[in-house]
């Protein structure tokens, strides 16, 4: 658990600093569990709010999926706004939907501030496979401008090749609010950010316990660890698909997921400019989808398809590279350096879960494969209700969550069904 799986991320980060094991008891006003981007968002917002802050890592600071996805700041959840008023009314949606595209502010925001680089690009694409789609696209574009993205565009067959350079789709919408990075220097960035304000980061530094400690002023907690402890008034867990059964009323109510990703050689550059000419990140519009772009040093990175209860295939390349030739058939020829898989965190409802444990604990989890923007909004959420305001907060943690049926045992060949229904629909174009 202590080292990153062999991805191309891992291998491209330039990780320049470690950060020591938590030995001996330390105080705080908040301590932070997870150092993915849940975790890291929030300790920054805090911490530049007058917090004293500590954050603990199990393993290395964006060992999850927080250094492991496919990079895409997408927009809104993975539950759109209009589902959300259909099952939880115009009012719930309408706060939603104003924070719908927020996230990724949040993150340009911490690049530009922190000077954090982690090759970003704006831009990108939903992929239509058939009319029905690309109708169901043009629903999605009055939507998220009713909640104020105007940077939207349709693109039809006639032009889409201007986007992406295949036969493969009949068009899509360009999502100019959308954007690409390298997800693991992004999360590097951002535990350097909180360092360099005062904030303190621990790695190899697994929580095994958290006690509550009524005696205590403000009804402060200790959270151990297996050399050390930290005394906190706050607790926030963000340990997402990785926290385990720290806290078991979490586990119930989530399901870890695997996606996997591929990373092929170096392409020569004019190329690696012809597969999709935009620059923009993809990502097609199935329920099983696959998503992929260009990365800084003319690679294409391609990942897709989710292993329910996590982990990966037996084989990652001979999953996924034939979906990648069907997009570029030009891409039969180039080699794969990198595959790896990981984990996300799946709910039953697909919307994020944000909510309070207890007299001090705060948590957030679930984004059900819309991590990227949703985490760093959730930071900023948390940071926020920490302080005062839980206005905006409380939104999320009044939806409603429940246990996935039958416990741990049987959720996963229950959400296989369903997966294999919805991916049966999309091979037939229903």
């Amino acid at each position: 658990m202590s080292n990153y799986p062999d991805s191309y991320y891992a291998a491209t980060a330039n990780r320049t600093q470690d950060y020591p094991k938590l030995t001996g008891d330390l105080s705080a006003d908040v301590c932070v569990v997870g150092g993915g981007y849940s975790g890291l968002s929030t300790a920054i917002a805090l911490q530049e709010k007058g917090y004293n802050v500590v954050l603990l890592e199990a393993a290395k600071i964006g060992f999850g999926a927080s250094g492991r996805n496919g990079g895409q700041l997408v927009n809104s959840f993975s539950r759109d706004i209009d589902h959300i008023e259909a099952h939880y009314g115009t009012d719930t949606a309408n706060a939603l939907g104003k924070m719908a595209f927020e996230g990724a502010d949040c993150i340009r925001d911490l690049i530009e501030r922190y000077q954090i680089n982690c090759d970003y690009k704006p831009g990108g694409f939903f992929a239509a496979f058939t009319d029905k789609q690309m109708d169901e696209l043009s629903s999605k574009q009055q939507l998220w401008q009713r909640f104020g993205n105007d940077k939207l565009t349709l693109v039809d067959s006639s032009s889409i090749k201007n986007v992406v350079n295949t036969d493969a789709y009949v068009g899509g919408l360009v999502d100019e609010h959308c954007g690409h990075i390298h997800p693991l220097k992004l999360a590097l960035g951002e535990a350097k950010a909180l360092c360099s304000i005062g904030g303190k980061v621990f790695e190899q530094s697994k929580v095994t316990n958290i006690v509550e400690l009524s005696t205590c002023p403000n009804n402060s907690s200790k959270v151990e660890t297996e050399h050390g402890s930290v005394t906190a008034k706050v607790i926030v867990l963000a340990g997402n698909a990785y926290m385990g059964n720290l806290e078991p009323k979490l586990s119930k109510k989530s399901m870890p997921c695997g996606t996997q990703i591929v990373t092929t050689e170096v392409l020569p550059e004019a190329l690696a400019a012809s597969l999709i000419p935009s620059q923009y990140c993809v990502e097609d519009v199935n329920y099983k989808l696959d998503y992929y772009r260009i990365t800084a040093d003319n690679r294409l990175l391609f990942g897709g398809g989710v292993t329910y209860g996590g982990g990966d295939p037996a084989s990652i390349e001979r999953f996924l590279k034939p979906h990648m030739d069907k997009i570029f058939p030009v891409m039969k020829d180039y080699r794969i350096d990198y595959a790896w898989g990981g984990d996300f965190l799946l709910t039953l409802n697909r919307l994020p879960q944000l909510g309070r444990m207890g007299s001090n604990t705060y948590y957030t989890q679930g984004y059900s494969g819309h991590g990227v923007n949703t985490s760093h909004l959730a930071g900023k959420l948390l940071a926020e209700a920490i302080h005062g305001d839980s206005s905006r907060f409380d939104v999320f943690a009044q939806l409603p969550h429940y246990n996935f049926p039958g416990g741990r045992l049987f959720r996963v060949p229950a959400v296989i069904m369903g997966a294999w229904y919805y991916g049966l629909r999309d091979k037939l174009g229903l």
